[in-house]
């Protein structure tokens, strides 16, 4: 189909869904005058060697795989593909389910996010500032609370076991400035936070919806909030990261038409798109 014709297909369906649809947006005019300006910034990282390794050797093994599967089986061998991309752009450690990881700045070394995630809330918090830093993953959201307090960075972790007074008491902590920095597992903190104290959202890594990170980052992004918020995405260079941060903001772009169908959609890909979409890419 033509760009022309995508335009004209989008627009037909905008005019039929409109006299149904009342939709509000914190950015019109009006709606929330008193909120402070968000900056969203996209922070490319690059692969450590240890991870570009396990990157390229997980793809070869898995395309092998796939290639030779059909059906319920080749779906379910594609998702296991990109969680298992996804965790090694996170973290080694993460991927290779170490319970004893190294801790400080040899498990920093080890992940390129992890590196940078460092370099943020050093110059944050020596400007007395105060950080969310959210993750999918239970396991990461654990190695960068551990990594964190071993570098005698106040830190809490919640995430969806956390029980309520605590989870609670977390809050209250983080909102009087005691704790300046929140690690939380992203659907744990779908609703009910109030965290503006927060001037800056870490999303450590990309969640498939764009609604989910834009409710996660309203946690501090908040009636109440009176400070600008950064909001700054890890991007692992040259990754189906990377290819999915585009994917992102086309759904963006086309005002949230393809949400809610997230990863499973990338399961009905041909063998030649999937490895187009997962293939590390080099910068030479």
């Amino acid at each position: 189909m033509e760009n022309g014709e995508d335009e004209e297909a989008v627009e037909r369906l905008a005019r039929l869904v409109r006299p149904f649809l009342l939709r509000r947006r914190k950015s019109d005019p009006g709606i929330v005058p008193e909120l402070p300006p968000k900056t969203e910034t996209d922070r490319p990282v690059p692969l450590t060697r240890e991870q570009a390794a396990l990157y390229e050797a997980v793809v070869r093994e898995s395309m092998l795989a796939i290639e030779t599967a059909e059906g319920i089986a080749r779906r379910g061998m594609v998702l296991k593909l990109l969680t298992s991309l996804k965790q090694i752009c996170d973290h080694p450690a993460l991927f290779l389910k170490e319970e004893h990881a190294q801790s400080g700045d040899r498990l920093a070394a080890r992940s390129g996010k992890l590196a940078l995630l460092d370099e943020l809330l050093d110059t944050l918090l020596a400007e007395d500032g105060s950080a969310l830093v959210f993750t999918q993953y239970v396991g990461m959201a654990r190695l960068i609370t551990s990594h964190l307090a071993t570098r005698a960075v106040p830190v809490d972790l919640l995430h969806g076991g956390t029980p309520v007074p605590e989870r609670e008491r977390m809050v209250d902590r983080f909102q009087a400035g005691s704790t300046p920095v929140l690690v939380l597992s992203l659907k744990a903190a779908g609703t009910g936070l109030n965290l503006t104290r927060a001037g800056h959202v870490v999303h450590f890594d990309r969640w498939w919806n764009p609604a989910v990170e834009e409710q996660a980052t309203d946690r501090a992004y908040r009636i109440g909030q009176t400070q600008p918020v950064q909001v700054h995405r890890l991007i692992t260079e040259g990754t189906v990261e990377d290819r999915i941060a585009e994917m992102l903001e086309a759904k963006r772009a086309l005002a949230d038409a393809i949400l809610g169908s997230g990863e499973s959609a990338l399961t009905e890909l041909t063998d030649r798109e999937l490895s187009d979409l997962v293939s590390l890419r080099r910068s030479s």
